[in-house]
């Protein structure tokens, strides 16, 4: 083998090795990804069994259940449509009714959905972006009310 030809095969396997490591990567993070959806989204939304998922709003109007121990249920609204939500697990200070919140977890079996955390609005002014924006797309949410939502 002539210099060039070991120095072009060093090349190769390189940039061999630098594809690989960049297709596991974008592989290990597209199994990662948790998509958004407002309640009034899932209607037309098509999830497979046991897709993990982002579900943000308001968490609606008596509809909070606490139950045995640190279970508590409760719904998701955009004021279209409304998710049943269960969680196990202490909800952070600030969860309270018609207020902002994004739930990450999968739909049970029976439809409603389990969430394994509970985002919370951190103060008075604040709104998760991705539930402001979309609130505000439909009419729900105004400017005054988000404060520093973005």
């Amino acid at each position: 083998m002539t210099r060039k030809q070991k120095r072009l095969s060093i090349i190769a396997a390189g940039a061999g090795f630098l594809i690989a490591a960049t297709g596991l990567t974008f592989y290990a993070l597209g199994q990662k990804a948790s998509y958004f959806y407002m309640p009034a989204d899932l209607q037309t939304a098509t999830l497979e069994p046991g897709q993990r998922i982002r579900l943000g709003g308001l968490v609606e109007k008596g509809t909070i259940i606490r139950g045995q121990g640190t279970q508590v249920s409760f719904g998701v609204t955009d004021k279209e449509n409304s998710v049943k939500v269960t969680y196990t697990g202490i909800l952070p200070d600030l969860f309270r009714e018609d207020q902002g919140v994004i739930t990450e977890g999968t739909f049970g079996a029976d439809g409603v959905f389990v969430a394994d955390s509970v985002l919370a609005k951190h103060d008075e002014n604040y709104m998760p972006k991705e539930v402001a924006d979309s609130l505000k797309a439909k009419g729900v949410w105004q400017d005054e009310q988000a404060g520093g939502g973005s």
